[in-house]
């Protein structure tokens, strides 16, 4: 019997996990649309998806409210994961995070300064003040962490990005006060899909699906980088036009995400982590799956947020912190001097 070659059999693989990671996330996305305060049937679901003329009682729930916000849960976890996984790559770090490097943070103080002094910019341009903030809030972290660059350890890097974001977090909420728009800004910062609509995910789908096709077509350039940047020259990879192009990605993912749901963290932190342990070192396959399994974590901390205390609702923030913190530490603990 004649042997698959080596590629082959990587492209088996890897057309394997994909096939499972997918049909776990058509079952969590079903889930997630079924449960809640009020439970609706599968058949309902696939009327309101594929039959336009049926309205009226369910139907309507479904598409006005749980599709949307499922939708954009969908997005966010996707694109929090890809941002992590580059990050941790560029960052050499393995705590790497957009929420604990600060561009959330800066993100959801961009917002407190737009809505106290633009207050009619709109949607779109709430999103372009959050891209310009969670720039902000990397860089600030990165100069920090860079002024004693011989010791720039993955650590430093946290406690660098626990400053930033400790700062602008206390700048979101000193102009929220003093502005009077502290119940504005919250609907933004406390993590929420609720009241997600189609015409946030019309604005915001965009950015996070190219964002998304550009970083899968950078991940072979990515892969090299992670090797090491020797290496990487060796190879003939322009260096720093790809971080570049790295950097300015992970900066329109974290802020179409903070421009979405607001401040959440851990996600691109836990997700690149776990797909690692069943999909390798190489790039082109980790990202595809991570942006798979970050939207079914996502869909699924929906989904426990709103049965965990039916008929109200526990923060999608909250739901992924407790989840995230324990994996953070084990992190800290077993991970961080391998990655130093």
């Amino acid at each position: 019997m004649k042997k698959q070659s080596p590629q082959k059999l990587i492209n088996s693989s890897f057309a394997l996990k994909l096939l499972v990671s997918l049909v776990v996330f058509v079952v969590m996305f079903a889930l997630a649309i079924r449960l809640g305060a009020k439970n609706v049937s599968l058949s309902d679901i696939w009327s309101a998806m594929f039959n336009p003329l049926l309205t009226g009682g369910d139907i309507s729930i479904i598409r006005e409210l749980r599709l949307p916000r499922e939708v954009g849960g969908v997005l966010v976890g996707a694109a929090l994961a890809v941002a992590g996984a580059i990050m941790q790559v560029l960052t050499r770090n393995p705590l790497a995070d957009p929420g604990l490097l600060g561009l959330t943070a800066g993100a959801n103080a961009a917002l407190a300064v737009t809505f106290a002094f633009i207050p009619a910019i709109g949607y779109f341009g709430t999103m372009i003040a959050c891209f310009i903030g969670a720039t902000v809030g990397f860089m600030l972290v990165f100069g920090i962490a860079a002024l004693r660059k011989q010791n720039m350890s993955p650590l430093h890097m946290v406690l660098a990005g626990s400053a930033v974001s400790a700062l602008l977090t206390a700048v979101a909420e000193g102009i929220s006060l003093q502005f009077k728009i502290s119940k504005n800004v919250s609907m933004w910062t406390s993590g929420g899909l609720i009241g997600t609509t189609w015409g946030q995910i019309a604005a915001i789908a965009p950015v996070i699906i190219v964002c998304l096709v550009i970083s899968i077509l950078l991940s072979r350039q990515l892969t090299i980088l992670s090797l090491n940047e020797g290496t990487a020259v060796g190879l003939g990879l322009k260096i720093t036009h790809v971080k570049i192009a790295l950097y300015v990605l992970i900066t329109l993912l974290a802020g179409a995400a903070v421009a979405l749901v607001g401040n959440i963290a851990f996600i691109g932190l836990m997700i690149p982590h776990l797909v690692r342990t069943f999909a390798g070192t190489d790039y082109r396959t980790i990202l595809p799956l991570s942006a798979i399994v970050g939207g079914t974590f996502m869909l699924f901390a929906d989904t426990l947020g709103r049965m965990i205390n039916v008929p109200f609702e526990t923060p999608v923030a909250a739901i992924v912190a407790v989840l995230g913190l324990p994996f953070f530490l084990f992190i800290v603990r077993k991970g961080v001097r391998s990655f130093s």
